[in-house]
Order: C-alpha cells, then sequence, then structure tokens
C-alpha cells in the first residue's frame, strides 16, 4: 500500500527536529566544562566531611613539619 507523499514528508521532518533536539541535549550533557564542575563539586563534598578533612589536615601539617625539619638541619 502507497502512502502519501506529503504524510512521507512530515514524518521526516519530525524525525528530523526529534534528532535535532536530541543531539542538542546531548551536547549540553557532554560539555567539558560539565564534567569538570560536576567533579569539583565531588570532590568538595567529600572534602566537607570531617572524616576525610581531618586527618588531610594533619597529614599536610606533618608533611610541612617534616620539610621544615629537613631544611633547618
Amino acid at each position: 500500500m502507497a502512502r502519501d507523499p506529503d504524510t512521507i514528508e512530515r514524518e521526516i521532518e519530525q524525525a528530523r527536529d526529534a534528532l535535532a533536539t536530541t543531539l542538542d541535549q546531548l551536547s549540553v550533557r557532554a560539555h567539558p566544562k560539565r564534567f569538570v564542575e560536576s567533579g569539583s563539586d565531588a570532590v568538595r563534598h567529600k572534602l566537607d566531611n570531617p572524616k576525610i578533612k581531618l586527618p588531610l589536615i594533619g597529614l599536610g601539617v606533618l608533611v610541612v613539619l617534616t620539610l621544615v625539619r629537613k631544611l633547618f638541619r
């Protein structure tokens, strides 16, 4: 059964519009800036946890003291 050419054209145009919308959404989601922002947000969230923050501060102090000690020896 043959289909109407106008119907076919309309369906192609609808498919083309849907594809363009999908590609636009993918380009926004896959933008490198978004990955960097989400990664930095995740790191900030982890570092806000006292179980992570306090040991890192202690480690930093230890490293600084070790360096100062080696410099003045």
